[in-house]
C-alpha cells in the first residue's frame, strides 16, 4: 500500500513530512515542475519531480536537539554549520546528494539520499540563522526529469535510517565477486613507485601465505613512473626495466592464488608522454594533481581512447581488474563550455563513459574487480565498481575507521576497504595492529613490506588476518551500529543471529545485550589495559579467551557476567572472545 500527494511550482508549495517541511520551486522563467511524494509501506518515501526549468528542492525540520550532519565526504568536518557554509557540488564521480540530521541521542531527524545521482548539482546545507531550522537547498539544472530522492521516516540511530535507504537503493543489483571480498596486499605504501618484478612476485608468495587474494600494483609499474608527479603519464605501458614481461609476471602472481590489479589515471594525460600531442586537444584544463591535464570525458573521442586503453590492459597481460584513480578529476569541467563534446554534462557522460568500459571489461573477464575511491563511491556508481576504497590516510587508523563506515552507510552494492595499512615497521606490534583493528570493518588493504617484517609484526599480521577471515560475516554482512558520527564512531557493533563483534576505538563503555548475542567477541583499539562493559540483557555465564597484540592467548577462564557495569582485562590492540557456557 502506497499514498501519494502532489503540487505544482513555479510557486512554492510545500508538504510537511513527519517534522520535515518540503518545497519545490522552479528558477527558469516560464518554468513550471510538477512533483508526486510517494509514502511506501515497504520502503522509505519517494519523491519524484517532473520540471521543464531549473528546479530547486527544500528541505527544512526544526532544530530541536539536533547535534550533527552526517555526510559521506564531510571527513573530520562534523559540526552543524551555517546554510550559507555548507556546500557540496554533487555529480555521478564528485559526491553525492544524501545526508542525515540527527540529535544528541543519535536518533535520525531527516535522512535523505538522490535516486539519480548522475547530472551535476548542488546542495547547500546547514543552520538557517533567520528561521532556527536546518535546511537543505538542492538545485538541479534544467533537463533533468524526472528527479528523484528518497527519505527515512526517524530511525533510533544514522546508520538504522541509512540502512532502509540503501536497501532500496540497491534492490536488484548482483552481488560482487567473491574476490572483492577478500583480503588485499597493496604496493603503493609497501613500495611507492619502486616497483619491479622479483620484489612484487617474492611479496605475492608471503601475502598469499597470510591469506590475501589479490594484489594491486600502483603507480610506478608504467613507463615515465618515477619520481612525485604525473607528467608522465598517458601511455600507459609497462617499464621494461621493472617488467620485461608483464603478461608473465601476472601469471606468475596469480599461481600464488592471487588476483591480479594494475593502477591507471585513465583520465590524466601528462606533456612527457608520447600520446600527449595526440590527445592533448582533449585535455585543455590542468588537474589537481601536479604535472597533469585532465581528459574531457564530454568528447566521444575521449571515452574511446579510456575504454580501448582499460580493456587492452586487461586482455593485453591477463589482468583480473583495475584500480581506477583520480575519476573525479573530471569535474574541472563541470559547468564549462563544452566545445566539440557530444554531451554536455558530466555527470552524464562519465555514465556514458563507465556503462561501455563495464562492458568491455566484463565481455573480456566477466567477475573483472575494479576499484574505485572516495569521493566516487556514492550509490550511481554501484554498477561500475566492486571494490569501494576510503581516501588516502597514510598510518591513521582513526580517519581510516571514519571513512570506511562513512562509505558503508552509503555503499548499496560493493565491499568497502580500507585505504592501505602502513605502520612503522620499527615500531611495537601493538601500535602496528591499531592500524588493522581502525578500519576493521571494511576490507583490509595491506602496504608494507612483509619480507622485512620482524617475527612479532609478522605474527600479528598474520593473527589478525586470521581474525579478520573469521568474522567476515559479521564485518562486511552483519548489522552495523556505529553511533554517532561528530563522536567519530568510537565503538562498532556488528551483530549477526546471536553472533556480535564489538569493536572499541576509544575510552567508552561498549553495550552487550546478552538477551540478543550469545557469541560476542571484543576488540580494543585503545591503548587501554582494559574494556568497560554495560551488559544490558540478563545474567550469563561465559568462556573467555584473552588474546594479545600478536595473538598470543594470555587468559583463558570461565566468568560470570551480571547486568550492569563490569571490565574485563584485555591487553592494547587485543582480542577477547565470550561464548556462552554450556
Amino acid at each position: 500500500m502506497s499514498v501519494t500527494t502532489a503540487g505544482l511550482a513555479p510557486a512554492p508549495t510545500e508538504h510537511l513530512l513527519d517534522d520535515v517541511r518540503l518545497a519545490v520551486l522552479t528558477h527558469t522563467p516560464g518554468a513550471s515542475a510538477r512533483w508526486e511524494l510517494t509514502a511506501q509501506q515497504d520502503g522509505p518515501d519517494l519523491l519524484e519531480v517532473h520540471s521543464d526549468g531549473e528546479t530547486e528542492i527544500r528541505l527544512s525540520v526544526p532544530l530541536g536537539d539536533a547535534v550533527g550532519f552526517w555526510h559521506p565526504t564531510r571527513s573530520w568536518s562534523r559540526p552543524l554549520v551555517a546554510d550559507w557554509a555548507g556546500l557540496a557540488h554533487v555529480s555521478l564521480v564528485e559526491d553525492v546528494a544524501a545526508g542525515c540530521l540527527y540529535d544528541s541521542t543519535g536518533r535520525s531527524m531527516l535522512a535523505f539520499a538522490a535516486v539519480d545521482t548522475v547530472p551535476e548539482a548542488v546542495m547547500r546545507f546547514g543552520v538557517s540563522e533567520e528561521n532556527k531550522t536546518f535546511v537543505v537547498h538542492l538545485t538541479v539544472p534544467a533537463g533533468v526529469s524526472p528527479y528523484r530522492m528518497v527519505f527515512a521516516r526517524t530511525a533510533p540511530s544514522v546508520a538504522a535510517a541509512m540502512r532502509g535507504l540503501r536497501t532500496w537503493l540497491g534492490a536488484g543489483l548482483e552481488p560482487v565477486p567473491e574476490a572483492a571480498r577478500l583480503p588485499v596486499y597493496s604496493t603503493w605504501y609497501s613500495f611507492t613507485q619502486d616497483v619491479e618484478e622479483s620484489a612484487i612476485e617474492a611479496e605475492a608468495a608471503l601475502a598469499a601465505e597470510l591469506g590475501c587474494g589479490v594484489i594491486i600494483i600502483d603507480d610506478g609499474w608504467q613507463e615515465l613512473g618515477n619520481g612525485r608527479g604525473y607528467p608522465g603519464v598517458g601511455d600507459w605501458r609497462p617499464d621494461k626495466t621493472k617488467f620485461p614481461d608483464l603478461a608473465r609476471h601476472v601469471a606468475r602472481v596469480r599461481e600464488f592464488g592471487l588476483k591480479y590489479l594494475l593502477w591507471v589515471a585513465p583520465l590524466l594525460l601528462g606533456p612527457e608522454a608520447e600520446c600527449f600531442p595526440e590527445l592533448s586537444p582533449y585535455a585543455t584544463a590542468p588537474a589537481g594533481v601536479p604535472g597533469a591535464q585532465v581528459l574531457d570525458p564530454r568528447r566521444p573521442e575521449v571515452r574511446r581512447h579510456v575504454v580501448e586503453l582499460c580493456a587492452s590492459l586487461v586482455a593485453d597481460h591477463g589482468l583480473d581488474g583495475l584500480k581506477i584513480d583520480f575519476l573525479n578529476e573530471a569535474m574541472v569541467y563541470a559547468g564549462t563550455p563544452a566545445h566539440g563534446a557530444d554531451i554536455p554534462d558530466v555527470g552524464t557522460a562519465m555514465n556514458v563513459l563507465l556503462t561501455e568500459l563495464r562492458a568491455a571489461l566484463e565481455a573480456i573477464r566477466p567477475d573483472v574487480l575494479i576499484e574505485l575511491r572516495q569521493p566516487y563511491v556514492g550509490p550511481g556508481m554501484a554498477p561500475f565498481g566492486n571494490m569501494l576504497r576510503a581516501d588516502d590516510c597514510p598510518a591513521d587508523a582513526t580517519a581510516n575507521r571514519v571513512r570506511t563506515i562513512d562509505v558503508g552507510l552509503l555503499s548499496v552494492r560493493g565491499a568497502v576497504h580500507a585505504d592501505m595499512l602502513m605502520w612503522d615497521p620499527e615500531g611495537e606490534a601493538r601500535s602496528a595492529a591499531r592500524q588493522l583493528i581502525g578500519p576493521l570493518h571494511a576490507v583490509p588493504q595491506i602496504s608494507v613490506r612483509l619480507a622485512g617484517l620482524s617475527e612479532e609484526h609478522r605474527r600479528m599480521v598474520a593473527f589478525w588476518l586470521g581474525q579478520w577471515r573469521r568474522l567476515r560475516p559479521l564485518l562486511l554482512d552483519g548489522e552495523v551500529e556505529p553511533g554517532r558520527p561528530d563522536e567519530l564512531y568510537p565503538v562498532i557493533t556488528a551483530s549477526r543471529g546471536e553472533d556480535c563483534v564489538i569493536t572499541v576505538g576509544a575510552d567508552r563503555v561498549a553495550v552487550l545485550d546478552t538477551a540478543r548475542h550469545r557469541r560476542i567477541t571484543l576488540v580494543n583499539g585503545t591503548a587501554a589495559e582494559r574494556l568497560v562493559l554495560d551488559v544490558t540483557g540478563p545474567g550469563i555465564t561465559v568462556e573467555l579467551v584473552v588474546y594479545d597484540a600478536v595473538g598470543s592467548m594470555i587468559e583463558r577462564a570461565q566468568r560470570r557476567l551480571e547486568p550492569g557495569l563490569c571490565a574485563l582485562a584485555v591487553p592494547p590492540s587485543g582480542l577477547a572472545t565470550l561464548e556462552e557456557a554450556q
